[in-house]
């Protein structure tokens, strides 16, 4: 580089850093008076940088080396290095100075805007929308403008339904959905700490005395049960008030006690239904009070009962007819589709979500039918000799045990149907023993639970066909399951319920009462078991009450999370009832008064 271009080059240099700072002097009066947007500090700083590139991209193109715009990161730091160490001579090296500090001036413009395109709001939340919990945190701290972003009551609204958190909620109910997801989170995870560590509440449901336990079915923390006295009773357990009603059944009472046994209750959001011995069939409203709305008549015996969970509808067997009941738009229960087997019904259910006409799934023996509405009955699944042992279905699918018999023994195995379609999807296991209960409904995507009478739990993954996981849970076989996303609690025939971290392997707890694990249920707060006697017989009458129900005549036992104490040092609900109404046991006030 000869003197005269470098001469040059200092003075066109000398006069854009003098324009820089005057116009820096020009706008420091309306920074005063209004905050300014980088949009207006951009130009100034952009002329400068362009300059300064063009600058020194063509003094680098007259000394022969590569621009100055593609120099690596350690280039830079070569020559801020040899910056630093005295000039050799001021020909030549003076040249290469001026790039080095042009290099050093570029490096200590911090404020040059990286994001100098402006968004409308609407088209940033639309992108925004995509990006989870931790990736919005992240862009918070980018700058101020990405911080309004992505604290947006909308984005947080959004993460929060689809966590599950607050569902039925809208926009417009809390002021900061930000803080509410962060809420969400922090239960959640004290809820999962309690489940791991055993931190809750149990309650004991009061008994009736003189009177076994025949069925129990819950929903959403309600409990219903049904005993051999003919008394249906329902429990609440989402309060700590457990005086739980009776639902009147309007029999004659001309002899007390000679009501029938009731053989199935089920309960939904607003409905509690129970079958008797007879052939009736109660309906009550949960919301208009303890006499039933509707009562049906069967010739026989009813030998399977189902209600929708979400719809009013119900589903009862006898003899070899399914008849299907809804209420009209007045409000009247009628028959909205019957339908005739040609075997006993063993297993009924109801598909969720079906719209306007009702679809059940229902096993005969080795048959499996598919009920629809305006429809005859439909054969599902049929293969000579191999009896159903267990059924669940889904909004698109059906899953069932089968037994496998006859001359080619290929293993028991459980089914699972696209109702849709209707036909196999897969052929999942290959054990000794008989599948004893299913859980398709409440599993997560792509998963599948279920209890076996070799004593073992499963996790059956749908996309591969395969068993994901197998535990061996209980002594005398598995009677009831049900999994979420992180645990697996399963029921026993010892009367064993055991809690597990499937994703670890590992069992986490275990309680055991004296009968079988009839029926099992929980949510992310809850748990509801009930052990259910073989015997329908009242036993040893001249124990207490509370003994001989406890040994003979079945429990239920509601245990809730959401307390931070041990849950099985909690008291029983007769220690906490009133004096003048429970009775005055001295065992009872011994733990009420230790």
């Amino acid at each position: 580089m000869d003197d005269h271009s470098l001469e040059e080059f200092r003075r066109r240099w000398q006069e854009e850093l003098a324009q820089a700072q005057a116009l820096r002097k020009r706008r420091r009066p309306e920074a005063a008076e209004r905050r300014p947007r980088r949009a207006d500090v951009a130009p100034g700083r952009g002329e400068q940088a362009s300059g300064y590139l063009a600058l020194a991209q063509g003094l680098l193109e007259g000394a022969g080396r590569p621009p100055a715009a593609r120099a690596t990161r350690a280039e830079r730091q070569d020559a801020a290095s040899r910056s630093r160490s005295p000039p050799a001579r001021e020909g030549a090296g003076g040249g290469e100075q001026l790039v080095d500090q042009l290099i050093r001036d570029l490096n200590e413009m911090d404020d040059v805007p990286f994001f100098d395109i402006q968004l409308p709001y609407e088209l940033a939340i639309n992108i925004f929308q995509y990006l989870d919990r931790k990736e919005l945190g992240r862009c918070a701290q980018v700058s101020k403008t990405w911080k309004v972003i992505a604290e947006d009551e909308v984005l947080w609204y959004r993460l929060c339904q689809q966590e599950g958190h607050l569902p039925e909620s809208s926009i417009s109910d809390y002021s900061c959905w930000k803080l509410i997801f962060q809420e969400c989170r922090a239960k959640e995870h004290m809820l999962r700490t309690n489940w791991k560590n055993r931190k809750g509440a149990v309650s004991e449901l009061e008994h009736i005395p003189d009177a076994v336990l025949c069925d129990v079915h819950s929903h959403d923390g309600v409990v219903v049960a049904g005993y051999t006295s003919g008394d249906v009773r329902v429990w609440d357990t989402r309060t700590w008030d457990y005086t739980a009603p009776f639902l009147e059944s309007e029999y004659e009472e001309d002899e007390p006690g000679m009501q029938p046994y009731v053989s199935f209750v089920r309960i939904n959001s607003s409905l509690a239904v129970a079958a008797y011995e007879d052939g009736f069939l109660n309906i009550w409203d949960l919301r208009t009070g303890k006499y039933p709305v509707h009562r049906f008549e069967h010739d026989a015996r009813i030998q399977a009962l189902a209600l929708s969970r979400e719809d009013a509808i119900v589903a009862t067997a006898s003899a070899f007819d399914v008849v299907m009941l809804r209420p009209s738009e007045e409000g009247y229960w009628q028959i909205t589709a019957e339908f005739e087997v040609q075997k006993l019904v063993d297993y009924l259910e109801i598909v969720p979500d079906t719209g306007r006409y009702p679809v059940a799934v229902a096993t005969a023996g080795d048959l499996v039918y598919l009920l629809k509405a305006e429809d005859s009955a439909r054969t599902l699944h049929y293969v000579y000799g191999q009896p159903i042992t267990c059924l669940d279905v889904s909004a698109s699918q059906a899953a069932f045990g089968v037994k496998s018999l006859g001359w080619v023994y290929e293993g028991n195995k459980i089914l699972v149907y696209s109702l849709e379609a209707e036909r196999c999807l897969s052929k999942l296991g290959n054990a000794l023993g008989d599948f004893t209960c299913v859980n398709l409904r409440d599993s997560p995507p792509n998963l599948m639970v279920s209890g076996n009478m070799d004593r073992r739990v499963r996790i059956h993954d749908l996309r591969t066909d395969k068993i994901a996981l197998s535990l061996s849970a209980h002594q005398l076989g598995v009677s009831a399951v049900q999994m979420d996303d992180w645990k697996i609690v399963s029921g026993g025939e010892e009367g064993l319920v055991s809690v597990w971290d499937y994703r670890m392997s590992q069992k986490l707890w275990e309680v055991h009462s004296r009968h079988p694990v009839r029926h099992l249920s929980f949510t992310s707060h809850s748990l509801i078991t009930a052990n259910v006697p073989y015997e329908r017989v009242v036993r040893n009458t001249d124990l207490d009450n509370f003994t001989a129900h406890r040994r003979h005549r079945g429990l239920i036992h509601a245990y809730e999370f959401a307390v931070d104490r041990l849950a099985f040092q909690s008291a029983l609900p007769v220690c906490r009832a009133a004096g003048d109404t429970a009775p005055a046991y001295s065992y009872d006030l011994a733990l009420a008064f230790p």
